[in-house]
């Protein structure tokens, strides 16, 4: 499609999509705010983003697919590399590749789908019994008007998946969407809807990466996790995104009694970064843990954080955040902890450290609190650190070489996260650190 964004654009998405009035007119009204709101006076520099460059919508060759083999053949390469097929078989329940702006594969194993699960693209979905659901949750914990991008992401969102869980049901394997960002001065917009019923527990695994190109894309997608009463929701991500990349995506999840919702990211690659995850606590007894970790290197504005609301007794919230930055990298890590007058006895733990990896970095911490509880119990720590010369000497007397030496003490330092990933990509975390210490040393 053209470059740009216009109402023809996106009337031309919905039709190609062949999707209900209802979703047109909100993709209609979602560029109406879009042109109304203004950008972020706050956080990186995005003077280099300009949305007339980007493309909204590039289409892969072939439909979406159900068996691996009948995947264009330059297509299944480029995920056969990355290790998608390989890891499907392995351990996932099932597996979602998307290429550009469409899925081109998707599929779940037969045992799971047995259990009442539903994993699809969220297109087929719209068409599908579920069609009902969605028009009920889509972009109702992110509405368009809660920033500009997620009002540009309504009105030109494509591809991603919708899963339903039914009450009691226990995904044994963890399911997977992989997002691979392949076309020049484009847009990637896939949008993730997850909704697990009442006593059900679901590990999703999100994946994402992209070569480099000289001109900037954009990546600019929206994940809404709906998690029932007793519920429990695992969301794990290792972004791999190429270094022109804007990644202003956003994230948001709805917590009821007893739930709970486990955020684990690892942010590697992008230009700049704006990413905040967030849950909202709305029932006694809910929960959130956020682990994370960031590596910025150069030329790298990592923006991150998360952002969680006690509305109800007895909520808690553990947020422990880990960054790096290497050769001028920066590094910024916001947090909000919001307790209403409701949230009795609520309780948060924020633990932030940074490891410096060279004197011309930068790492900020900034934290947030609006408590209007005075039963709460709150606490913040902080701390910079970096690597002990005693350190690399000792390990280089043991055979190390001293980015080797480096690297070992950088993987320990982001064990956290990489034991709360399956095997798989927790090896590519470790991999994705390994080149990122290697690089320009």
């Amino acid at each position: 499609m053209p470059k740009g964004l216009s109402e023809d654009i996106v009337r031309e998405i919905s039709a190609r999509k062949k999707e209900p009035k209802w979703m047109l007119n909100f993709r209609l009204r979602s560029l109406r705010i879009y042109n109304e709101t203004p950008m972020p006076n706050w956080g990186p520099d995005l003077s280099g983003l300009n949305i007339e460059n980007i493309q909204s919508y590039v289409r892969p060759r072939k439909e979406m697919v159900r068996n691996w083999k009948d995947v264009p053949g330059e297509i299944r390469q480029t995920f056969e590399d990355l290790g998608i097929p390989q890891a499907e078989r392995v351990g996932l329940a099932g597996v979602g590749a998307q290429f550009d702006s469409e899925l081109v594969y998707h599929n779940v194993k037969a045992a799971v789908a047995h259990q009442g699960v539903y994993y699809d693209s969220i297109e087929n979905a719209l068409h599908s019994k579920y069609r009902g659901m969605i028009h009920r949750h889509f972009m109702q914990l992110v509405p368009p008007s809660d920033h500009k991008f997620a009002a540009l992401h309504g009105a030109v969102w494509s591809g991603g998946s919708f899963v339903y869980v039914p009450p009691h049901t226990s995904v044994q394997f963890p399911l997977q969407s992989y997002f691979r960002f392949n076309a020049p001065g484009a847009g990637q917009f896939e949008h993730t809807l997850i909704i697990v019923d009442e006593g059900a527990d679901l590990h999703f695994i999100e994946g994402c990466s992209a070569p480099k190109y000289n001109i900037a894309n954009l990546h600019a997608g929206c994940v809404e996790i709906f998690v029932k009463k007793n519920a429990s929701v695992k969301y794990s991500t290792v972004e791999n995104w190429s270094k022109n990349m804007y990644n202003l995506n956003t994230k948001r999840a709805i917590v009821e009694t007893g739930g709970k919702m486990e955020w684990v990211t690892g942010s590697f690659g992008s230009h700049v970064s704006m990413l905040y995850p967030m849950a909202i606590l709305n029932g006694p007894g809910a929960s959130m843990e956020y682990t994370g970790v960031t590596f910025a290197g150069e030329d790298q504005d990592l923006d991150t954080g998360v952002k969680v609301v006690h509305l109800a007794p007895n909520t808690t919230s553990f947020i422990n955040a880990k960054s790096l930055a290497k050769d001028g990298g920066k590094n910024t890590f916001r947090s909000l902890v919001k307790v209403s007058g409701r949230a009795k006895n609520a309780k948060s733990y924020t633990d932030c450290q940074s490891l410096m990896l060279d004197a011309k970095s930068t790492s900020n911490t900034i934290p947030k609190f609006d408590i209007s509880s005075d039963s709460a119990d709150i606490a913040h720590e902080a701390n910079v650190g970096k690597i002990s010369e005693e350190e690399i000497t000792y390990l280089r007397s043991r055979g190390l070489s001293e980015s080797d030496a480096r690297a070992l003490i950088v993987r320990g330092f982001t064990n956290d996260v990489s034991k709360e990933l399956p095997f798989e990509y927790a090896a590519e975390m470790n991999n994705l650190i390994r080149l990122e210490m290697r690089e320009n040393m």
